[in-house]
């Protein structure tokens, strides 16, 4: 979960996370060379008198700026290509994951469980204790083992929603009458907040997501109860 004054994303809870938080610092490296560049080329041009009667054409100097920045772009490119590969890739899932999006709740299917299935709704301000968060914890939490490839199903009900997990680098349209799909695994224990992300009427800021990672044995426990 992020802190108060964080200036930088939060810290990822899945590798999926990880490397698109890499992927920003690499982009963000090629942005700060490319503004330091252009910014003293700027202050060059405002304090000399570029004047010369002779230069009519600069070839040399026409070809490095054009294919500099192609150079720069096949930078960015190529990681990021190969993180929308990861991203979309869909192994073998050790859990399925239903999420239905309602006005203004969240409703989850254990499809590998019978009659495993909930709703989860917001804690009221009032039934809110010290341990909690406001306008983040819910009654039923998400409970879902670490270090296991979990395969996410979404839709909605009613309107569009979506469902978003930002350390987990999770964001999913829940549309009617669709299914979507996602996947991704927590690498580590702990509880992730995350909230509807999609304007979906008057109470789209009191639909949080809540999820608890737990150990598979644990899982397990949890889920034979």
């Amino acid at each position: 979960m992020t802190t108060w004054l964080n200036m930088s994303l939060q810290d990822g809870a899945s590798p999926i996370m990880e490397q698109l938080v890499f992927f920003h610092d690499h982009v963000l490296m090629i942005m700060l060379m490319i503004t330091t560049t252009v910014l003293y080329m700027m202050i060059t041009l405002i304090r000399n008198k570029q004047t010369s009667r002779f230069m009519l054409e600069g070839q040399m100097i026409e070809t490095t700026w054009t294919i500099a920045p192609a150079i720069i772009l096949v930078f960015i490119a190529m990681p990021s290509l190969r993180l929308l590969y990861l991203m979309d890739e869909v192994h073998n899932p050790a859990l399925t994951l239903k999420a239905v999006g309602h006005q203004w709740y969240w409703s989850y299917e254990y499809s590998d469980f019978t009659k495993l299935e909930f709703d989860s709704y917001m804690i009221p301000q009032e039934e809110q204790q010290e341990s909690t968060f406001r306008l983040l914890d819910t009654d039923n939490r998400i409970v879902l083992p670490m270090n296991s490839p979990i395969r996410l199903i979404v839709t909605a009900a009613d309107v569009l929603h979506s469902w978003t997990i930002p350390s987990l680098g999770v964001k999913t349209d829940a549309t009617p009458g669709r299914l979507n799909q996602t996947s991704f695994s927590i690498n580590r224990p702990g509880i992730l907040y995350g909230q509807c992300s999609e304007i979906c009427g008057a109470n789209h800021s009191f639909m949080p997501i809540t999820i608890e990672s737990v150990p598979a044995k644990y899982f397990i426990n949890w889920a034979s109860k």
